[in-house]
């Protein structure tokens, strides 16, 4: 009988253990910020030893930088998705609810990790959030071109400046956070309202400036 040698070799680092990581420290930075929360407070909360952390992440940082780039992902990834299954010739204010309506959607959702993303993005080292610009600059271009298959249907005032508009409208999107406790039903009135608002505020008969 051929007597088989055990595997001595370490064990990869769980993925179940991994993400919750993640999801603890996502909760933690939501609720008390990015400079109160300790590894150790990470670990403990987890349910392991602080040294355990180090066999998922290299550093507080690398956990922080995981928790950013995962708030924006899940959300773009949400409103593309949504995007992607309307018909091409969809009219601009269908296009425009259905981007706005997924967002909201997503950050509500994902509570721990979108309200840590934009509670503590200025609270943490310079080289993070420099780190994590790439994936917000992207989402924004996302946004720059649904304005423009919207503005292609002529129904933007192109007087009128379109990149104030979608940061005016993604901060507005993001400050539900702070306020919103209504339900489903509710966050459907609230995108028709947004989408209203920002399509009269961009129309073509709006009196120049």
């Amino acid at each position: 009988m051929i007597e088989r040698k055990k595997n001595t070799s370490p064990k990869a680092p769980s993925t179940e253990g991994r993400q919750l990581v993640l999801d603890t420290a996502a909760r933690l930075f939501r609720e008390e910020g990015y400079a109160s929360i300790s590894l150790r407070d990470i670990a403990a909360e987890a349910g392991m030893k602080a040294a355990s952390l180090y066999h998922h992440f290299a550093s507080k940082d690398a956990i922080v930088g995981e928790v950013l780039r995962i708030g924006v992902e899940r959300v773009a990834d949400e409103v593309k998705r949504c995007v992607m299954a309307l018909p091409d010739d969809v009219d601009a204010p269908t296009l425009l609810l259905t981007a706005v309506h997924a967002h909201l959607r997503a950050l509500h959702q994902l509570q721990d990790y979108t309200s840590a993303n934009i509670r503590i993005f200025g609270q943490v080292p310079a080289h993070v959030r420099e780190a994590h610009l790439p994936e917000r600059d992207a989402y924004e271009r996302y946004w720059a071109s649904l304005f423009q298959r919207c503005a292609q249907q002529g129904e933007l005032d192109t007087r009128r400046d379109h990149q104030l508009a979608r940061l005016f409208l993604i901060a507005a999107l993001n400050g539900t956070l702070d306020w919103f406790k209504g339900g489903a039903a509710a966050l459907q009135a609230i995108a028709e309202e947004l989408t209203a608002l920002l399509l009269c505020g961009l129309g073509r008969h709006t009196p120049a400036r």
